[in-house]
């Protein structure tokens, strides 16, 4: 028996690989797509945001460990816009996930607060977007921040996400490259 889940988009998750060779583009697949569902099927999740859709990978991991949420995803790439769009609609869960074509801090302003799971996977985090999404989460809900390892302004959130006051975090891999944090 493979402790390893079944990814049942593991095909999304090498094409985005693909496309990033040959489109020279920062579509970095997250590696792990099963433990994306099982937090949010955990969570019990009815409102997921994710910031960094690539070509779909993560929010249709995500839509299908909670399959009573929806999924608000955001990418600022056209290309990448339209072909998570394509991916979602031939999974047959475009009526759940809606992807937002906008840079981050365009379109976190236009969205409603009270998401239950939060996903950074879209770059170096940043304070002011980590701030924003605080602002979006629940009180208890989870967050996800990949790309801690990155320096710069990766160690400023770090930071944030362990003082203790605002979050109740862990670290997920031995690297250091993402947390799960709860908002306290």
């Amino acid at each position: 028996m493979s402790a390893a889940s079944p990814d049942p988009f593991a095909k999304i998750r090498n094409a985005t690989s693909a496309h990033r060779a040959q489109h020279g583009c920062s579509a970095f697949p997250y590696s792990n797509g099963p433990l994306l569902a099982a937090l949010a099927g955990a969570a019990n999740a009815r409102r997921i945001l994710e910031l960094g859709t690539a070509l779909g990978y993560t929010a249709l991991s995500f839509a299908s460990g909670a399959p009573d949420a929806t999924v608000d995803t955001i990418e600022r790439d056209p290309e990448h816009v339209q072909l998570a769009r394509e991916n979602i609609a031939a999974a047959g869960l475009d009526h759940r996930i809606t992807v937002h074509d906008g840079e981050f801090a365009s379109v976190l302003p236009t969205l409603d607060p009270g998401y239950d799971v939060a996903f950074f996977d879209g770059g170096t985090p940043a304070p002011g977007l980590h701030k924003a999404l605080r602002g979006l989460l629940r009180t208890g809900g989870t967050l996800i921040t990949a790309n801690l390892s990155h320096g710069g302004t990766a160690d400023a959130v770090r930071k944030a996400l362990f003082e203790g006051k605002s979050w109740r975090s862990a670290l997920v891999d031995e690297k250091g490259e993402t947390a799960i944090s709860v908002k306290l």
